[in-house]
């Protein structure tokens, strides 16, 4: 009798704690991390929709000092990191597309090697990957190299110069980051579908390269290509607008541009993977 009151008082006391409020220390907390976040947000949007303004309103200004600095970013950030993207096309195909082709060869399912390489490698590991690169890469440079000249006060002697800082800063990055990932991730698919295949082959899979290429070719449609091209181009610009954004949004000391690069760094990723989730509802819809 004891033991089952004592069992009833326990639970009692587990649902009083349950019913009860969170501490105030918490709520607090989570409090002020949405109010920043959300703030965040709505600065966010606004820098990408003024540097949407200065690029349509200013795409016919100073151009022979942009167009420079839009091609020095691309090689920048797409040509500079192709070595490092043909590694890890070479790597991901011999780890992951050449034991997809062998295993599905081996249990007789030849016939959906085309299926899967799209939907895996086209529509997924290819962007997100290139993504990531540019974002370690290209993106930390771009938060630290803006960060420091806000930190120093260039961004205010461009301002005093006449010169608009989004226009000869921030601009020049989104396009070249834009076309740099697009081309990459090209490039990447490229290489994890051929070092696949060859993986395969050195494992005696009998799965001819005529077959498996034409397989890759019935499975592709032209919305792929579309969406493909639409989600590469994107990664490149919320990579960086949030980079450029986290560097140029307020006045910073030195101190504080290694916090805004790892903020940076977490609040692109995260948006990647939303943009990514987005894309991967119009692929169900389609």
């Amino acid at each position: 009798m004891d033991q089952g009151s004592g069992r009833v008082r326990h639970v009692a006391d587990v649902l009083a704690a349950l019913e009860s409020p969170l501490p105030r220390s918490y709520t607090n907390f989570v409090g002020r991390w949405l109010l920043h976040w959300g703030d965040t947000g709505r600065g966010l949007a606004a820098f990408a929709l003024i540097t949407l303004g200065v690029l349509l309103t200013k795409s016919n200004t100073a151009t022979a000092v942009v167009r420079p600095l839009i091609r020095a970013q691309i090689a920048r950030a797409g040509l500079y990191q192709l070595p490092m993207v043909a590694f890890l096309a070479g790597a991901l195909g011999f780890v992951v597309v050449g034991q997809t082709v062998a295993l599905l060869t081996r249990v007789g399912a030849q016939n959906l090697v085309g299926t899967v390489m799209v939907s895996v490698v086209v529509r997924e590991l290819g962007p997100l990957v290139t993504a990531l690169v540019v974002l370690l890469r290209t993106g930390t440079a771009t938060v630290i190299e803006l960060g420091t000249a806000r930190a120093l006060g260039e961004i205010e002697a461009l301002e005093a110069l006449g010169i608009d800082p989004v226009h000869y800063l921030v601009v020049p990055r989104v396009l070249g980051m834009a076309i740099a990932v697009f081309a990459l991730t090209a490039y990447f698919i490229l290489g994890a579908i051929f070092s696949g295949y060859l993986f395969a082959f050195l494992q005696d899979v009998p799965l001819l390269p005529g077959d498996y290429f034409r397989q890759l070719a019935l499975a592709l449609t032209w919305q792929d290509f579309v969406l493909l091209a639409l989600k590469s181009a994107g990664f490149g610009i919320v990579i960086a607008v949030i980079t450029c954004f986290q560097g140029l949004a307020r006045p910073l000391e030195l101190a504080e541009v290694s916090v805004v690069t790892t903020r940076a760094l977490v609040a692109s990723l995260l948006t990647c993977v939303m943009l990514d989730a987005l894309f991967l509802l119009v692929y169900l819809a389609l």
